[in-house]
């Protein structure tokens, strides 16, 4: 009997909360009679005390306690918050993640990582008892979370009218957005190495077993680097990727912007006479490129569009549309994955999606520009330019030459 009670006891214990278990434990050492409570206290593993919680609760008909829909603690019972029984914790918490400790040369963590664990032993040595586990759910409570850097400030003074070109950028996009003219942010990624290389994040595999890329980082034999030019529209939350494998000049830059065009740009703005470009104010499509304006002139010719540009202020390419709303979405979608051919580059890019609608095309151009083609002054004295009032370097617009 005594061991068909124990497996009794044993096997109902899991299914019930621990209102439940109280009184049924009780009930048991009830059952049993002298030396009961001692008996269920063995068996369960429960204290003794909960055992007469148990019966107290019981010989005393509480029926607010024993109750379905009652609470399972009384009120107040449970371990107090950490708060309460080591108070100014919190605030001393606060002192050591604070950015007021940036460049104070007393503070315990200038000079180590600001992690949980050494926030945990600087509590300590405060004379606080924590472990390093509460230490991230009393920051979760306090609003922190951990953050990356961020590239916000610029190198060197701001220019006197970044504001104001930002301002005249976007009455600009309004303009051509309300006229429904097509408007492209364009840039060029970073190159990307080739190859069995390490890609920077993470990807879900079997434990244990991470793919194995190689230890450095050399451009391989016939592999070497690639190129995304990307072409974001704006209105149609669509992106355009031509994967180069040469250099990013110019005359790559608007081969791209030619590319989409005509796969994509020309099919969903076939009424278009006019195109607006915003792009950073340096590199293959910067203000000052000869090179740059030489070729728009040529897609001008082309296409029979006229073609605005609006470059950002110098230190200001971050703010690109394109930057946030295409290339980062792009490095998500291959984080930890080597980009072990051209093909692996060009199909990442195109499956790059967004809860908001982004879809991308993406091409390979095999095409190789050469590097340093001098525009000579007459050259540039016949690009069919107009320059705006405001800031006429930043902005501007090619007109196509009639033939």
């Amino acid at each position: 009997m005594e061991k068909k009670q124990e497996e009794k006891i044993r096997m109902m214990l899991p299914l019930l909360n621990e209102k439940q278990r109280r009184i049924y434990l009780a009930s048991e050492a009830i059952a049993i009679g002298r030396g009961g409570i001692t008996e269920v206290s063995r068996i369960s593993g429960v204290s003794r005390s909960v055992i007469n919680a148990g019966i107290k609760d019981i010989s005393e008909c509480d029926t607010d306690v024993l109750s379905i829909d009652a609470p399972i603690r009384r009120k107040g019972a449970g371990r107090k918050p950490i708060t309460e029984t080591q108070p100014g914790i919190k605030s001393a918490l606060e002192k050591l993640v604070s950015n007021s400790t940036y460049g104070d040369p007393m503070s315990p963590l200038l000079w180590t990582t600001k992690s949980i664990r050494n926030l945990a032993d600087e509590l300590v040595a405060e004379g606080f008892q924590i472990g390093y586990r509460k230490v991230g759910y009393l920051l979760e409570e306090m609003g922190y979370s951990l953050q990356k850097n961020q590239k916000m400030n610029q190198v060197g003074e701001e220019h006197p009218d970044r504001d104001a070109q930002f301002s005249y950028i976007n009455e600009k996009v309004k303009n051509f957005g309300a006229a429904e003219y097509p408007i492209i942010s364009i840039d060029c990624k970073k190159k990307e190495l080739v190859g069995n290389f390490q890609n920077v994040g993470k990807e879900y595999a079997p434990k244990k077993n991470p793919i194995k890329v190689l230890d450095h980082d050399f451009p391989l034999l016939g592999l070497g680097k690639a190129t995304p030019y990307g072409i974001y529209d704006i209105s149609a939350n669509e992106g355009y990727v031509s994967v180069g494998i040469s250099a990013a000049t110019a005359q790559f830059a608007v081969a791209s912007i030619r590319n989409w065009w005509y796969s994509m740009g020309k099919e969903r703005y076939p009424k278009a006479s006019k195109l607006l470009i915003t792009a950073d104010g340096g590199g293959s499509n910067g203000s000052r490129n000869r090179l740059w304006k030489t070729e728009l002139q040529n897609l001008a010719n082309e296409t029979g569009i006229e073609i605005s540009v609006c470059h950002f202020p110098p230190g200001t390419s971050k703010w690109n549309k394109i930057e946030h709303r295409m290339f980062s979405q792009i490095s998500k979608n291959w984080r930890g994955r080597p980009l072990e051919s051209l093909m692996v580059i060009v199909n990442l890019i195109a499956a790059t999606t967004t809860k908001n609608g982004l879809t991308i095309k993406c091409q390979l151009d095999l095409n190789q520009y050469k590097k340093g083609i001098k525009v000579s002054d007459d050259e540039l004295a016949s690009v069919n330019i107009v320059g705006d009032e405001f800031h006429p370097k930043w902005n501007y617009t090619i007109l196509p030459k009639s033939t």
